[in-house]
């Protein structure tokens, strides 16, 4: 699959996730946050708590899941992007922060497996 397929695949996963969790209340603050020391997908609120979300998507047949692609590796990118993020965003300096992960495996288009899982690692 060329990377142009690839990248309107996982823009289109982050897209639908967005989508999903605003109607589950949550609040955007920023989307594809990038700094030196990586990028976050979502940056959002869930009441008075500061939520990074990455979107992971799998086609099918893929040798991982999902969520296992978010590992200790991707975690700790993750956890100093936010740091980063927090740093530049002074409001943001005494919030509860969470990083949640929305898994979606199986095909790009129609009946896919959704797991939005709260608070899926801490550093």
């Amino acid at each position: 699959m060329a990377r142009a397929d690839t990248q309107a695949i996982g823009s289109d996963a982050e897209s639908r996730a967005l989508a999903w969790l605003l109607e589950q209340g949550l609040r955007l603050v920023a989307r594809n946050y990038r700094c030196r020391v990586g990028e976050i997908d979502l940056v959002m609120t869930d009441r008075q708590c500061l939520v990074f979300i990455e979107v992971r998507y799998r086609k099918p047949g893929s040798k991982i899941t999902a969520v296992e692609s978010v590992g200790p590796a991707k975690q700790r990118k993750l956890v100093r992007a936010a740091a980063r993020f927090i740093g530049h965003n002074r409001r943001f300096h005494h919030s509860t922060v969470r990083f949640d992960v929305v898994a979606i495996d199986g095909p790009s288009t129609g009946s896919s497996d959704w797991h939005w899982i709260r608070d899926a690692f801490r550093p």
